[in-house]
């Protein structure tokens, strides 16, 4: 009679701390719903069939145009309100609750799978930081249906609070208010306070690393890999820190209504998917606040996300997600390597593209 042994829970951690990825060339007959929701989707962050040029890291860096990065960021984040206003105009009724989820919520899906495109464009055509040492880490085989589940989550919870917080049938799009100029280079810095004490908190106090610790089995992270986190992290990064964000906006005096919640929203989204993307190009995170980031030289890189996954575990560097003015002010920043200014080809311009 034969007898199986039971794994140990270290052989169990093990087995789903493991950052090998083997399902993308693996017999697709063995895939579950997950695995081809990534596959349909065509969200990976790398193509198989495709190189990737691999540069040293004194090499010149191409420079993203923050104009550039508005532009894709607007156009994205406006369309579903031009929708909507012209919904408003052709029936003379706005949108009820119910219906005003699903447009913002299909939105919020959609503009990040694009940029999930765009962002593996740029990988294939520049390069990633620190691909003459290490490849960018794919989404392990153990960690495919959290990475789906956390997908779907976030575009659903986000867009859903933003409609019960904010959504007013009164209001339609046109009367976006003329402060979301402000509130957008607002919005970045004050999410990012609290992000960065939750973040910090969470590596260097005893109990809570191992609620963070998911996050950082990836040492070349990925968009895809912004997701792979446990629950306990996703409540914060998903709900907690935007919901005291848009009360700190509230108690500050900002008006914060439903289209102006959404524009930052997006802001917010862009620069954590570039942020996670490890692309090799000189990118800031488009904000209105970008004059005052870079008197302080406040202005967050890619890099500056990429090694604190790289170097960081329990004492770590780079907190922040949205700028570097919190790391600055505590004392937490760390020293970059390819992203010096020396090596910022300013004539070879990048460009984003738009469609899938």
């Amino acid at each position: 009679m034969s007898t199986t042994t039971k794994p140990t829970s270290a052989e169990t951690r093990k087995a789903r701390d493991s950052m090998k990825s083997t399902w993308r060339t693996a017999d697709k007959s063995s895939w579950l719903p997950h695995h081809w929701i990534l596959e349909l989707l065509a969200i990976h962050p790398t193509n198989q069939d495709q190189k990737i040029p691999v540069f040293k890291k004194t090499d010149p860096l191409p420079v993203l145009p923050h104009s550039e990065s508005h532009k894709w960021v607007l156009t994205h984040a406006l369309a579903p309100l031009v929708l909507q206003q012209i919904y408003c105009w052709y029936t003379g009724h706005n949108l009820s609750p119910l219906f005003a989820f699903l447009l913002y919520t299909s939105s919020y899906h959609l503009n990040g799978i694009l940029e999930f495109h765009m962002l593996r464009k740029l990988v294939h055509k520049y390069g990633t930081l620190d691909g003459d040492k290490h490849e960018r880490d794919q989404v392990p085989d153990a960690s495919v249906t959290n990475t789906v589940h956390s997908l779907i989550a976030t575009a659903l919870i986000r867009p859903a609070m933003a409609v019960m917080l904010t959504y007013k049938t009164s209001q339609q799009p046109i009367s976006l208010s003329p402060w979301i100029i402000v509130e957008i280079g607002v919005y970045g810095v004050v999410l990012d306070f609290f992000f960065y004490w939750y973040h910090r908190t969470m590596h260097e106090v005893d109990g809570l690393w191992q609620y963070h610790r998911t996050h950082h089995l990836t040492k070349h992270p990925t968009p895809l890999l912004t997701l792979m986190a446990d629950h306990e992290q996703e409540v914060f990064d998903i709900a907690i820190i935007p919901l005291l964000t848009f009360v700190t906006m509230k108690l500050i005096g900002f008006p914060m209504g439903f289209y102006e919640f959404w524009i930052c929203q997006q802001y917010v989204v862009f620069s954590e998917l570039v942020g996670h993307s490890g692309v090799r190009i000189y990118s800031r995170p488009p904000s209105t606040n970008t004059p005052i980031m870079k008197l302080f030289e406040a202005e967050l890189l890619i890099e500056d996300h990429d090694l604190h996954h790289r170097q960081g575990y329990r004492k770590s560097m780079n907190y922040g997600k949205q700028t570097k003015l919190w790391d600055i002010i505590f004392g937490t920043t760390g020293p970059r390597y390819e992203t010096l200014p020396e090596h910022f080809d300013w004539d070879n311009k990048v460009r984003l593209t738009y469609g899938l």
